[in-house]
């Protein structure tokens, strides 16, 4: 089996983020009088965007779309006031992204979350030079929809078929397979072995070296 590339998830993937995202929630939440959430809660209601996340967090979610709106906004200028807190790279990715580039593999980054904050964190947090970086923008379908990988290799002029999708969530799992990517689970990250395995993982990576593995 020949890879020629990889696009990575990012948040529980390349860079550990959650602590960051608790304590936005529990900021912008607890102005309303909400309980705090824990890292737990907030690992199981990331990875489909940030109006998705409002909306998992709501009590019952929630048809208010003003409501929704308003803390989705409120959300944004606190995470843009915090991301640099806490949020780093998984212990082994820069010695994994060195290794990649060693062995002539291209490597890019596909987030559901926005594109702003994917491209800032990842220009910031991961001194890399990446063939592509795209997060969520208007008018493209949040993964597991396949169009943005499929974009992302088309740009980089490699078939889908030569690249590895390293994920945390049985969503990037699910994207790789749609996209005829081949999907590998990181189980550092966010989700255990059994949502990755749900989601039509190929290969669990229990460490980010164990993915040079696949390229050797």
């Amino acid at each position: 089996m020949r890879f020629s590339g990889v696009i990575f998830d990012l948040d529980g993937t390349l860079l550990d983020t959650i602590e960051d995202i608790g304590l936005t929630m529990n900021l912008v939440f607890g102005r309303r009088g909400f309980p705090p959430f824990s890292i737990a809660d907030c690992m199981r209601m990331v990875g489909d965007g940030m109006e998705v996340l409002v909306r998992r967090a709501l009590p019952g979610g929630s048809g208010d779309e003003a409501l929704v709106d308003e803390i989705v906004q409120e959300y944004r200028e606190a995470y843009g006031l915090a991301w640099r807190d806490h949020s780093r790279p998984y212990p082994g990715v820069p010695e994994l992204l060195e290794g990649l580039k060693a062995r002539g593999v291209r490597s890019a980054v596909l987030s559901n979350k926005s594109h702003p904050f994917t491209e800032i964190m990842t220009r910031e947090l991961l001194p890399f030079d990446f063939d592509a970086v795209l997060g969520a923008l208007p008018g493209m379908p949040f993964k597991p929809d396949p169009s943005a990988a499929l974009r992302i290799a088309s740009d980089m002029g490699l078939p889908p078929a030569g690249f590895v999708f390293v994920g945390d969530t049985d969503i990037d799992m699910e994207t790789a397979r749609a996209a005829g990517m081949y999907p590998a689970g990181a189980l550092w990250g966010f989700r255990d072995a059994a949502n990755l395995r749900a989601g039509g993982a190929e290969v669990l990576l229990a460490s980010p070296g164990d993915l040079l593995r696949l390229f050797d």
